[in-house]
């Protein structure tokens, strides 16, 4: 399987992950908090909405443009963090957040 069908395969699993976690949603923030210049959008999306209208797309644009894909990516620990209160519910999310950083970190997927 190449590369790009692979990081596909792990965006895939996420974006199941938020819909089944009830963290997709169905309107999309405001331009102005998606045009946020702070790291994720911390100051104007919550990490599920970063996830969902910023890096799912961004994502997936790479692989359908076959261009570069970003390499040693650690996403997980951001989400980790932002639901530190929350993680037994969202360990799904996690465990294919964590595969897809460690694909594209260079480690087995």
């Amino acid at each position: 399987m190449s590369d790009y069908a692979i990081v596909h395969t792990h965006l895939h699993q996420i974006e199941s992950q938020l819909r089944a976690l009830a963290l997709w949603q169905a309107q999309a923030p405001s331009a102005e908090a998606l045009a946020s210049q702070e790291p994720f959008c911390v100051d104007t999306l919550e990490a599920s909405e970063w996830l969902q209208w910023i890096f799912l797309p961004r994502m997936q644009a790479l692989v359908r443009n076959r261009a570069p894909l970003p390499r040693r990516m650690a996403i997980a620990p951001y989400l980790e963090m932002a639901y530190q209160h929350d993680l037994v519910r969202i360990a799904p999310l996690l465990e294919a957040l964590q595969r897809l950083d460690a694909h594209l970190g260079g480690e087995s997927s």
